[in-house]
């Protein structure tokens, strides 16, 4: 017989328990609606004024791990349920089924946000959580729900409370903003949207505003704001690397006008290529692409080298691989290091993006002729209701990598920041400065490691490089190789000390030996250059000339030998190659931090029309021996009565025509005669005796240009120091 409880409560409906369900089941059940009350009324959602009768009862036949089902009106609880506590939950699971088939029947069709709602508000959430004690991640937790047969199975009740115990709240005794947001569509003829596993994933995803820009040559951070080191769900923005790993070639596909994910812009081809569809950010491009070949989902051999960067997890599908489903995570400098590999990898993808501005999505823009070649890809991660919850242009042009991200709005909205920043981060100072190194030492000694992730950069993808030392040259063959995330450490032969190199290193053959007899082995080293090119940038290549040529160089000085040094790295003493490490052009040896000298020099740099030398200088006397056999060695047999004027030495040596024999004075630079015999400078006199010539001098270097000892006591400005010299202004022209 049935037992009928009537309760005090005026909004709680009738209770019927029956079928030998414990009159007590009643209590709960009517506490369990109280609570619902209480949670939907703080969102806004009404409770009905009078609520239908709920009868209780058992079932004797129920799917394996169901211990309750609902219909509108009856509550079935499993025959024999193992304990009251279960039965409890199982109530108060099922009310909440109940609340809504009474306030919002317009949700009476969708499964997972009945689900969703009655695991939030039954308090299943603490105790799926703790379920067996392993821990479910959140790209898992998603997977398994988005696959899930069955949403009455233990694994996809432990998915949804996963989702649930993650997602941000306003305040305590709120409801997630997943299930909330869509109360108002409660309403009698309110147009109702499903709820999608990825809903519950975009509330848990954090957005802000985040902005990065790194450097292409040395991976410097040259500005960080925001959120930048927040992983965030990176919408579109992966799917150039999606293209770049692709497994074979990738293919022309005819258009699915019908379907939503190919609404791809206007005039939209009958068939459209990977570069169309990629500019235009085509969903069903890429989902049908993936359709066909499932392994484009990993991104080939840029898989692992995203992981490293910071992406969360692996793709599982090409949903999550172009972002519709927002599980998967990066942060803006995370995805700024990703690009700067690929614009080093994959320039012909960098072409594609660089025509975004002119056919992509940051095309017809007012701001759109500013960003004409730059590459960029923009990204869109939705919310439920299509209203954009987070925005990001990924953008690279010849010296920066910048990515920004904002919160709520689309990137076409946030063109003309991007335009700012970009304008406010091209300097002098982060254009290249390309430098042939190690041209004196041999080069299969030469090793290093990265300080973070190292890479080799051929065309099919990044090639991670082991975290011990490794032949830079024999790597470099494979192609450029850069560091993310700190400088190379290089160790040459004898060393004792690693050196640091921020930037990229590059195999560059040189050319043949030429034949210069007159220069001693290690010149014609010099001379020759070096097959591995080093790129950074001109900040970073000048505080490596300073701290090499002249660290104890401070203030004005200091500037003024930083503008020249940067000037002669557009002249190369090697026609057609980039200028080298040595003397024979301005000595480097790596990348110390810039000092903030060197940052005023680079903000205003000297350009000179030719090469511009210097030398220590300096008025300290200096005395030195070399024997008559190897002066003469150098300037040739019999070279008697050196005379030292204006920077060239002259002297008397032997001639002959291959019959006759004769003495006369030549003329040559001093410096051909200095540099050989490793003198301190070019000496002021020379003479001879018992078979040794003594050399007397001041000062230290070739004596030529800048007198660098001299611009120290001057106390002029840089400005003077480089007219006085040079008869040059300074400045750039």
């Amino acid at each position: 017989m049935a037992t009928l409880l009537a309760l005090a409560l005026l909004a709680t409906p009738e209770i019927r328990v029956e079928g030998g369900v414990p009159a007590e089941a009643a209590a709960v059940a009517a506490a369990a609606w109280e609570r619902i009350e209480q949670l939907t009324g703080a969102e806004g959602l009404a409770a009905p004024a009078s609520p239908t009768p709920i009868r209780i009862g058992t079932a004797s036949i129920l799917p394996p791990a169901v211990a309750s089902t609902s219909h509108p009106g009856q509550i079935l609880l499993r025959e024999g349920l193992a304990s009251r506590g279960a039965a409890a939950a199982a109530l108060r699971h099922e009310m909440a089924h109940q609340f809504l088939f009474q306030v919002c029947a317009a949700a009476s069709a969708d499964r997972l946000f009945h689900e969703a709602f009655a695991i939030a508000t039954s308090g299943e959430v603490v105790d799926w959580g703790r379920e067996d004690g392993t821990y479910l991640s959140l790209a898992k937790a998603l997977r398994d729900l988005s696959r899930a047969p069955s949403l009455d199975s233990r694994s996809s009740r432990r998915a949804l409370a996963r989702l649930l115990s993650e997602a941000p709240v306003p305040a305590r005794g709120r409801l997630p903003p997943a299930l909330s947001r869509r109360f108002p569509a409660c309403e009698a003829g309110a147009r109702w949207n499903p709820l999608r596993p990825e809903d519950l994933a975009s509330d848990l995803a954090p957005t802000a505003d985040a902005l990065v820009v790194i450097s292409r040559h040395s991976g410097e951070v040259i500005r960080s704001a925001g959120a930048a080191a927040l992983p965030m769900p990176f919408g579109s923005t992966l799917k150039p690397f999606l293209i770049a790993g692709a497994p074979g070639p990738t293919p022309v596909l005819t258009a699915r006008r019908g379907q939503g994910a190919w609404r791809c812009g206007a005039a939209m081809p009958n068939r459209m290529d990977a570069a169309t569809a990629l500019l235009r950010s085509c969903n069903g491009w890429f989902l049908d692409w993936a359709a066909r070949d499932p392994r484009v989902v990993t991104f080939g051999k840029w898989g692992p080298a995203l992981l490293a960067l910071g992406l969360s997890g692996t793709s599982s599908d090409a949903s999550e691989a172009i972002g519709i489903r927002p599980t998967l995570r990066i942060s803006a400098l995370g995805l700024a290091q990703a690009y700067r590999l690929l614009a080093e990898a994959r320039p012909d993808v960098m072409d594609i993006l660089s025509r975004n501005a002119r056919e992509g999505t940051l095309s017809r823009l007012d701001v759109s002729s500013a960003l004409a070649g730059l590459a960029a890809k923009t990204g869109t991660v939705l919310d439920a209701e299509a209203n954009p919850r987070l925005g990001w242009i990924a953008a690279v042009d010849r010296d920066l990598v910048v990515v920004m991200a904002r919160s709520g709005r689309t990137p076409r909205t946030f063109a003309r920041e991007l335009v700012a920043e970009l304008e406010r981060a091209r300097e002098p100072a982060y254009q290249p400065a390309r430098v042939q190194v190690f041209g004196l030492v041999p080069l299969g000694d030469v090793k290093a490691h990265c300080a973070g992730h190292g890479y080799a950069l051929p065309r099919k993808g990044p090639v991670p490089l082991p975290e011990e030392d490794v032949p830079l040259l024999e790597h470099a063959h494979a192609g450029p190789l850069a560091c993310v995330g700190g400088p190379w450490l290089v160790h040459l032969p004898d060393a004792e000390a690693p050196r640091p190199y921020a930037g990229i290193f590059t195999f560059d053959a040189a050319p043949s030996p030429a034949s210069w007899p007159a220069a001693t082995p290690r010149e014609r080293k010099a001379r020759r250059g070096s097959d591995l090119v080093f790129r950074t940038t001109r900040l970073f290549y000048v505080a490596g000339v300073m701290a090499a040529e002249d660290a104890s160089a401070r203030g004005e000085a200091r500037v003024a030998l930083a503008r020249i040094a940067d000037s002669n790295a557009a002249h190369s003493r090697h026609p057609g190659r980039a200028v080298c490490d040595t003397t024979h052009c301005q000595v480097f040896r790596g990348t110390p931090a810039p000092s903030r000298e060197e940052r005023r020099a680079l903000a205003k740099p000297l350009r000179a029309e030719h090469w511009l030398p210097f030398a220590r200088g300096g008025l300290e006397p200096w005395h030195e021996a070399r024997s008559e056999q190897l002066v003469q060695a150098v300037l040739g047999a019999g070279a008697r009565s050196l005379d030292f004027r204006s920077g060239r030495v002259s002297f008397i040596g032997s001639a002959n025509d291959g019959t006759n024999q004769w003495e006369e004075r030549r003329d040559l630079p001093c410096e051909s005669l200095r540099r050989p015999l490793k003198l301190p400078s070019c000496p002021g006199r020379a003479w001879a005796t018992a078979g040794v010539v003594i050399f007397e001098g001041r000062g230290q270097g070739h004596g030529e240009g800048l007198d660098v000892e001299w611009a120290k006591r001057s106390g002029l400005t840089a400005e003077e120091i480089i007219r006085q010299t040079f008869g040059l202004s300074g400045e750039a022209p």
